[in-house]
């Protein structure tokens, strides 16, 4: 098959367009995100006219907008009507896992300018969004709250099938102590406590997280788990049989987390198990969607996506032993390990 060039009079396409293009398909998912056009879809295909009606927008500028997002996969064109498509349901406010909330934090003026710094970061390590905002990411959200509850949202929303993706490969304990470590409102603890009877738990976090915690209402879990607030930098809760640490050390730079993972190891014993949730990147440039959150963690924090073999080394010296990576139904792995 002959390959076409510039030169030959023929536009290029492809990867490469697709790349350069990608700001404007960002933002037409925000757009229809912003106006609700997939809830409008749920009960069946309907014109432009009427999503417009509906939505308070124009039909002919929405029409367009639709059309580029059906070329993604979002949304089907059918006789002068619009479908959504399964990928498209994700967009949904009224279904389980909708990753409405995801789509308008990633799309945020927030991670746009710390994008637009990312030339500058290639020069100086440091993120963009400290450059853009004159603040760390975290600290920005605290002073903030109208995008601190963006990002609450948003990541509750990512949360909820991971939880259930995690304990659906992880051997529990039939009894003992599970110690979340920067646990935050408590998903995958109350997740854990439900799949395991016999366990107890402690939610351990920043005071102020776990005041909103999620387990206060759970009936059948009382009882059975305490909230204790704290620096995991410092210390953690002793005596656990079983600790977790989910989404944790990919917001952070190796001297960070082995002082999170230090932590840990002084509040255990040889033998007590750490499941670390995150992704692991394959190490042979194999795709995978984490690549992406990578570049997020560079541009927004300092933190990283990390392969097998960096968690390997990052728990060693630690102290604690990598026993083996268990994939999950999510971007998310399960690292376990074991202190030694």
């Amino acid at each position: 098959m002959a390959s076409h060039s510039v030169a030959d009079g023929r536009a290029p396409g492809g990867p490469l367009y697709d790349l350069m293009y990608g700001h404007i398909h960002a933002s037409a998912l925000r757009a229809v995100a912003e106006h609700g056009i997939a809830d409008l879809l749920a009960d069946g295909p309907r014109s432009a006219g009427e999503l417009a009606e509906r939505s308070g927008t124009r039909a002919e500028p929405l029409r367009r907008v639709l059309r580029l997002l059906a070329s993604r996969g979002l949304f089907r064109e059918e006789r002068g009507e619009f479908v959504l498509t399964e990928e498209g349901a994700a967009l949904r406010t009224d279904v389980p896992g909708s990753q409405r909330a995801p789509v308008l934090m990633f799309t945020d003026e927030m991670f746009r300018r710390a994008a637009a710094g990312i030339p500058e970061t290639l020069c100086t390590g440091e993120p963009g969004f400290d450059a853009a905002y004159g603040s760390p990411f975290f600290a920005y959200l605290e002073e903030t709250p109208e995008k601190s509850r963006l990002f609450d949202s948003a990541m509750t929303s990512r949360a909820g099938t991971v939880n259930a993706h995690v304990t659906e490969v992880c051997a529990l304990p039939a009894g003992g102590t599970v110690v979340d470590v920067g646990g935050g409102r408590g998903g995958l603890l109350r997740q854990v406590l439900t799949e395991a009877p016999g366990l107890t738990g402690v939610l351990y976090d920043r005071p102020e997280t776990i005041a909103e915690n999620l387990l206060d209402g759970e009936a059948a879990l009382a009882g059975r788990w305490r909230a204790e607030g704290g620096d995991f930098f410092a210390s953690v809760p002793e005596g656990g049989d079983l600790y977790l640490l989910k989404n944790i050390l990919h917001d952070w730079p190796d001297e960070d987390c082995l002082r999170i993972l230090r932590a840990v190891r002084r509040a255990t014993v040889p033998g007590t198990r750490l499941l670390v949730v995150d992704a692991v990147l394959p190490d042979d440039g194999t795709a995978h969607p984490a690549v992406a959150l990578d570049i997020v963690m560079l541009m927004v924090l300092r933190g990283r996506e990390r392969t097998a073999d960096e968690f390997a080394a990052l728990l060693a010296d630690a102290g604690f032993r990598l026993v083996r990576v268990l994939p999950t139904r999510s971007m998310s792995s399960v690292v376990e390990a074991e202190a030694v």
